[in-house]
């Protein structure tokens, strides 16, 4: 069974900006905050606070033998220099600690996967200390389990949605649109995105020729009698497409190469983050492709082959060569916003064709 994780922000902006930060992290599904909850002053708000004050949920204790206060959960901050330190936070937790916030220094994951083996039977939390959103990734995976939380200080929200993708518990609505056209278009470049993982039935990428607008193009997981499964490939699109890249922004599939991380979602909209092993492009003929939700018009270019599927909404795939007007498929949609290099501009009019 895995284990609940929490990635817990430090909000590094003023108390001025808290009010506007404090509704965006609920909205990216942040739960908890280290922060003084006198700092929350009357904000509603459903974060959960963790820090050195009584009227914290989860209370960071300064010293041994305080006594707990009621109905809350208790912890201590540990800095780790060697294996003593490592006995210290065993023997602590054994006395009744509900959770233990661990901050190491340039050894990084061995002391945390020390402590994870010798902390997993009893139910104490860790929670370990990152500096940049690389760090929240090695944390939330040594030993495989992982950390149970992560307390992350930043003032970016990008930055923010990146290490939630880390959780495993990022996710993006998924809606149904209706196709609307379906058209040759002769050939041109498309990009075949290999990763260095294994994709599930049902997995994808999310691509588009408008950055508001995205079809979950399945894997090649699923074989044939002329083809091999390959289990780590994705067919994607034209190289002008979109993808939706791990923190927020989009890129076009032809900056796509190795080393790069793309997200990949299922029908659910549940997404993962996974690295390129390689990118591939090669002139193949080509379809395009609109959907349509209500007003709302999207489109891709995408290899004219049976082996690029798309996802309906019974969770069944559907070849692009199969498609015909009037079939549903499944797609990330949401109101236009302008982009500059990439990341969304709130204010700025565009219109895509």
């Amino acid at each position: 069974m895995s284990k609940t994780r929490e990635l817990i922000i430090t909000p590094k902006v003023s108390q001025a900006q808290l009010t506007k930060f404090l509704p965006q992290l609920e909205a990216e599904g942040i739960k908890m905050v280290y922060l003084d909850p006198k700092k929350l002053g009357k904000k509603k708000t459903k974060l959960l606070t963790v820090f050195p004050s009584s009227a914290a949920k989860y209370v960071v204790l300064e010293k041994e033998g305080v006594s707990k206060p009621r109905g809350k959960k208790v912890g201590r901050k540990f800095k780790v220099f060697s294996n003593a330190d490592i006995e210290n936070i065993l023997s602590a937790a054994k006395k009744g600690l509900d959770f233990v916030i661990v901050e190491v220094k340039d050894w990084k994951i061995i002391p945390l996967e020390n402590i994870i083996a010798k902390l997993h039977k009893i139910h104490t939390k860790i929670f370990a200390i990152a500096r940049t959103t690389k760090e929240v990734r090695k944390m939330f995976s040594i030993l495989d389990v992982g950390v149970d939380g992560v307390i992350f200080s930043t003032s970016s929200i990008n930055e923010v949605r990146e290490a939630m993708v880390y959780l495993g518990t990022s996710s993006f609505e998924m809606r149904t649109a209706k196709i609307i056209e379906i058209k040759e278009v002769g050939d041109g470049e498309r990009v075949c995105v290999d990763t260095a993982s294994m994709l599930h039935k049902g997995e994808g990428m999310l691509i588009g020729n408008r950055s508001n607008f995205f079809f979950l193009v399945h894997n090649e997981s699923v074989g044939s009698s002329f083809t091999s499964p390959r289990p780590f490939r994705v067919n994607a699109g034209a190289v002008h497409c979109y993808t939706l890249a791990p923190d927020g922004t989009t890129n076009y599939l032809s900056e796509v190469e190795t080393g790069s991380e793309v997200l990949i979602l299922n029908s659910k909209g549940n997404a993962r983050r996974v690295t390129v092993g390689r990118s591939k492009i090669e002139r193949r003929p080509m379809l395009m492709i609109k959907a349509a939700i209500g007003e709302e018009i999207g489109g891709i270019i995408a290899q004219d082959a049976e082996t690029i599927r798309f996802v309906k909404p019974n969770g069944q795939l559907i070849s692009v060569t199969h498609l015909k007007k009037g079939d549903k498929v499944m797609v990330h949609a949401k109101p236009a916003m302008g982009r500059h290099f990439g990341m969304e501009v709130s204010d700025e009019y565009i219109l895509e064709k």
